[in-house]
């Protein structure tokens, strides 16, 4: 089933759904963009595949053509009908869950290791889902997924860069991505007010304490990505900012967005978790 923009219409109007904002719903109505997700996956047929945001479905059934173990979760129930349909003939092959993804703490639907991420995230909710299961999941491997235009670059940024900020760092801790392409607005049903944009990753480091704490101190750092860090990291640290910046080997004039992921491991270290 293709899904070209009349048919996901056509199927959002047989079961009477329509789109909502404030789930962030825009679904992907392009196959060959679809097929190009899937090809990013870097994984073996019958590997486990967790797809946030079902949405219409065309994914959905793409990763299982693909020989995939899916796990589909989608937050709209409303949705149920319109994926069961575009699933016809391959339902035996999905394991679909009606959840908040956003809440997802811990392994979830996913406790096999080495499963794979792909999804067209939601507007707004995206960026703290991947990033929330880099932190706590060990299991994922890596994957793709589609995204804002400017949370790709965030999560894709390096260090001095105008978009660098939190989600690059948490990205760089555990793991390293690459923006694959760019998603006009036309291919959506709705359109979204802006472009998308593709980003692939692999895991290169699994969750851990000291990770865990450079995350939190680039989250304050960030939170006054302005103030040298001896400043905005004072609420965090306290008196001893200054001492263990550099025992860190990190000038306390500099600022957050001067720091890789490395720098804020090494901080993390110096800290203690």
């Amino acid at each position: 089933m293709s899904q070209n923009r009349s048919e996901i219409n056509g199927l959002l109007a047989r079961h009477g759904v329509t789109p909502l904002r404030r789930w962030g719903q825009h679904f992907l109505a392009d196959r060959n963009l679809i097929r190009k997700i899937v090809s990013l996956l870097d994984f073996p047929p019958g590997s486990p595949v967790l797809e946030i945001g079902a949405g219409t479905g065309t994914l959905t059934r793409e990763l299982a053509e693909a020989g995939f173990a899916v796990t589909a979760v989608e937050i709209d129930v409303r949705l149920r009908p319109v994926i069961e349909e575009a699933l016809e003939g391959r339902e035996a092959e999905v394991r679909l869950r009606f959840e908040d993804a956003a809440r997802w703490e811990g392994p979830g639907p996913m406790t096999a290791p080495g499963w794979g991420l792909a999804a067209n995230l939601p507007y707004g909710a995206g960026t703290p889902i991947l990033l929330g299961m880099l932190r706590t999941a060990p299991g994922l491997a890596g994957g793709a997924v589609m995204v804002q235009q400017e949370v790709a670059e965030r999560l894709t940024a390096a260090p001095g860069s105008g978009r660098y900020g939190f989600p690059s760092v948490v990205m760089a801790l555990y793991g390293e991505a690459r923006m694959e392409f760019r998603v006009p607005p036309q291919v959506f049903v709705p359109p979204p007010n802006v472009w998308s944009a593709v980003v692939s990753f692999t895991r290169t480091a699994p969750p851990d304490p000291v990770r865990s704490r450079a995350a939190e101190l680039a989250s304050a750092g960030f939170a006054q990505r302005r103030k040298m860090l001896r400043a905005s990291l004072r609420a965090e640290l306290g008196d001893r900012t200054e001492f263990l910046l550099e025992r860190a080997g990190i000038d306390p004039r500099a600022r957050a967005e001067e720091l890789s992921a490395d720098r804020f491991l090494a901080l993390a270290g110096a800290v203690g978790a």
